[in-house]
C-alpha cells in the first residue's frame, strides 16, 4: 500500500494506517532529527513531537507534496525550533554539550583518532547557520536531492547549492583551524 492510500485510510478513521506510517518513516525521521541534534534523547523528543503534529495535521492532509516529503518538513522544523531554544539556553550561560564515541576499531588509538575527528565534524557542523545547516545535513547526511531538500525547505535550488557548498568550505575552514593546517 503506498502513502496516499494510508492516508485516506487514516482520514477514514483506521489508526492502524498511521502506524504503518510511522513504522515506514521513523529510522529517517531519526537520523535526521540526530543529525541535527546531536544527543540521541533530543531527537527522540523531536521524533515524537513530529509524529504528533504528523497525527494531527494528516486529518486534513492535501496531498501537495508526498507524505514523505511532508514528515521531513514537519522534522526538520521541529529541530530547528530545539535549535533556537538551545542557543538561547546557551546565551544565558547554560552549556549543552554531546559527542558521540567513533567507529568502533581493532585498534584504540584508531578508535580515539577517529572519534576526535567526528567529533571535530560535529562541531563544525553545530557551528554553521540555521539554513547551511539544515541543507548539509538533509543533502550529505540524508542524501537528498536538491530538488526534495527545495520542496522540504520551501526554498530555491540555486539558493540551496549555494548553501551546501558555503556549508562545505565552513566545515573544511574550521576542522583547518582547529588542525593548524
Amino acid at each position: 500500500m503506498n502513502d496516499l492510500e494510508l492516508v485516506e485510510r487514516f482520514q477514514k478513521g483506521d489508526e492502524a494506517a498511521f502506524n504503518e506510517l510511522v513504522h515506514r518513516y521513523k529510522d529517517k525521521v531519526y537520523w535526521t532529527a540526530r543529525r541535527f541534534l546531536q544527543d540521541h534523547d533530543e531527537a527522540d523528543e523531536v521524533v515524537q513531537q513530529s509524529f504528533l503534529k504528523a497525527y494531527k495535521g494528516l486529518k486534513t492532509f492535501r496531498s501537495d507534496s508526498g507524505v514523505f516529503t511532508w514528515l521531513y518538513r514537519i522534522t526538520v522544523n521541529t529541530a530547528l525550533n530545539v535549535l533556537r531554544k538551545q542557543r538561547a539556553r546557551e546565551f544565558l550561560g547554560i552549556d549543552e554539550l554531546t559527542s558521540e564515541s567513533g567507529p568502533e576499531s581493532d585498534r584504540p588509538d584508531e578508535q580515539y583518532e577517529r572519534g576526535e575527528e567526528q567529533a571535530l565534524v560535529e562541531e563544525a557542523i553545530r557551528r554553521l547557520p540555521e539554513k547551511q545547516r539544515a541543507v548539509f545535513v538533509l543533502r550529505f547526511y540524508d542524501q537528498l536531492s536538491y530538488e526534495e531538500i527545495a520542496e522540504i525547505l520551501n526554498t530555491s535550488v540555486g539558493g540551496l547549492k549555494a548553501n551546501f557548498f558555503h556549508a562545505m568550505r565552513k566545515i573544511e575552514e574550521y576542522v583547518k583551524s582547529v588542525h593548524g593546517s
